[in-house]
C-alpha cells in the first residue's frame, strides 16, 4: 500500500480505530461468533488491516466472495478460518483446501466438484432468488451432502434493514426449515448464520451461532450507532474568479448566478465521486461547506467557493465521520441516489491511501 509523504497529496485516511469500535459493538450485541467480511479490499479500507483489527477486537473469522481474496488474507500471514462464498464451479478448489479456506455450497453442481476433504457450508437461498440453493433442492443437496465435511449452513436476509417487513419473519422460518432438513440427513453444521450487518443489529431472533458483519465494520448504519472510518482529502489546484453567466463543466450545467470564486481539484468520478451527485455534493472548506458546481468529470470537480479566502493547496475535505461538520459517505450516497456501500467501493487508486488508529472518541 503506497503511503501518503506530503500533507497536500490526495488522501484517504483509514481509521482503524473505528473498525475496532465498531467490530466491539457488534460483540456486545450478539452472544454468536463474529465473522467479519472483508470482501471489495475490506469495502475500499484495505482488507488485511481491517482482518487484522478486527480480529483483535472480537472477530473469530473472517468471509469473503472469491477465493482470490481468501488466498490474500493467507498469503498476508492470517491464520483465522475464512469462508469464500461466490466462486464458479471449476474455482481452484484443490488450492481453497490446501490453504484451509471454507467454501460455500450453492448447488448440487458445486458439491460434486469440489474435493471430498473441502470443508463446506451450504447455502440456502432464503428468499432474494439470487446466490444459494433454491428451496426446491435443498433437501436433495443435504442428502448428496452426507459423509461430507458440512461444518455450516448459511442464508441471507432481503429486508433486515425494514425490521417491521414481514419477509423477515418468513426468510427466518425458511432457514429454520433449511436447518432441519441438515440435522434430518445426518449433517452436523456446528455454525448456522442468517444474520449480516442489518439483521444483526435490528433482528435478534435471525442470530444463530455466527453473524456476518460486512457493512457495520465501517460505520454503515442509518441509526448512526457506529463509527465511519474514512477521510478523504485533497487541495484545490486553482483558483479563478467568474463573472455572472459563466457556465461551469461539460454542457454547463450549473451557470454561476453572481460573481463568484471556483475552486479546481483533482478528484473526479474515476476516483470514485459519484457523477450522479454532480450540482448536490458539498465538500468542506476553511470550516465552510461549499458545493460542487458543474458536471464532475473523470479527473476533476468544481468548487464555489462564494467569498471564502482560498487559494491554491487549501486542504479539502470531500467525506468524513462527520464530526467537523463535513460531509459524510452517507451524504453523498444521497446525493447521488445509491447507498454508501457503492461510494465505498467505488474509491479508485489514485488517493494515498493513509493509516492511522486514531479512535472513533470524536464528536458524532
Amino acid at each position: 500500500m503506497k503511503l501518503a509523504t506530503e500533507q497536500t497529496e490526495t488522501g484517504l485516511s483509514v481509521d482503524l480505530a473505528a473498525v475496532a469500535a465498531n467490530t466491539r459493538h457488534f460483540r456486545k450485541v450478539t452472544n454468536g461468533e463474529l465473522m467479519a467480511v472483508v470482501k471489495a479490499d475490506g469495502f475500499g479500507h484495505g482488507a488485511v488491516n481491517a482482518a487484522r483489527t478486527a480480529l483483535a477486537h472480537g472477530a473469530t473469522r473472517l468471509g469473503v466472495t472469491s477465493l482470490a481474496e481468501a488466498l490474500e488474507l493467507r498469503a498476508a500471514g492470517l491464520k483465522a478460518p475464512i469462508l469464500s462464498w461466490l466462486n464458479p464451479i471449476d474455482a481452484a478448489w484443490d488450492q481453497a483446501v490446501r490453504a484451509g479456506i471454507e467454501t460455500a455450497v450453492p448447488s448440487l453442481e458445486h458439491l460434486a466438484a469440489l474435493p471430498e476433504t473441502a470443508a463446506v457450508h451450504l447455502h440456502l437461498d432464503c428468499g432474494l432468488a439470487r446466490d444459494g440453493a433454491d428451496p426446491a433442492i435443498w433437501p436433495q443437496l443435504c442428502q448428496a451432502a452426507r459423509g461430507r465435511r458440512v461444518v455450516g449452513v448459511m442464508g441471507h436476509m432481503s429486508s433486515a434493514d425494514v425490521p417491521a417487513d414481514p419477509m423477515n419473519a418468513a426468510q427466518r422460518e425458511t432457514f429454520d426449515w433449511g436447518v432441519r432438513v441438515a440435522l434430518a440427513n445426518g449433517l452436523n453444521p456446528g455454525h448456522r448464520h442468517l444474520a449480516a450487518t442489518a439483521a444483526t443489529l435490528n433482528d435478534p431472533l435471525s442470530h444463530h451461532t455466527m453473524s456476518r458483519i460486512g457493512a457495520g465494520l465501517f460505520g454503515i448504519d442509518p441509526l448512526n450507532r457506529l463509527h465511519p472510518a474514512l477521510t478523504l482529502t485533497t487541495p484545490l489546484i486553482s483558483v479563478r474568479t467568474v463573472r455572472k453567466g459563466t457556465g461551469v463543466g461539460y454542457g454547463h450545467s450549473w451557470v454561476a448566478p453572481d460573481t463568484t470564486r471556483l475552486g479546481l481539484i483533482g478528484l473526479g468520478y474515476a476516483d470514485g465521486l459519484p457523477r450522479a451527485a454532480s450540482n448536490r455534493a458539498q465538500v468542506l472548506v476553511r470550516g465552510e461547506r461549499r458545493p460542487l458546481v458543474g458536471r464532475i468529470s473523470m479527473d476533476m470537480a468544481v468548487i464555489d467557493l462564494g467569498t471564502a479566502e482560498a487559494g491554491p493547496g487549501e486542504p479539502v475535505t470531500v467525506f468524513g465521520p462527520g464530526g467537523q461538520g463535513e460531509p459524510t459517505i452517507a451524504e453523498w450516497a444521497s446525493w447521488a441516489g445509491t447507498i454508501e456501500h457503492e461510494v465505498m467501493t467505488g474509491l479508485g487508486s489514485r488517493p494515498v491511501r493513509r493509516v492511522r488508529f486514531a479512535g472513533p472518541g470524536r464528536q458524532r
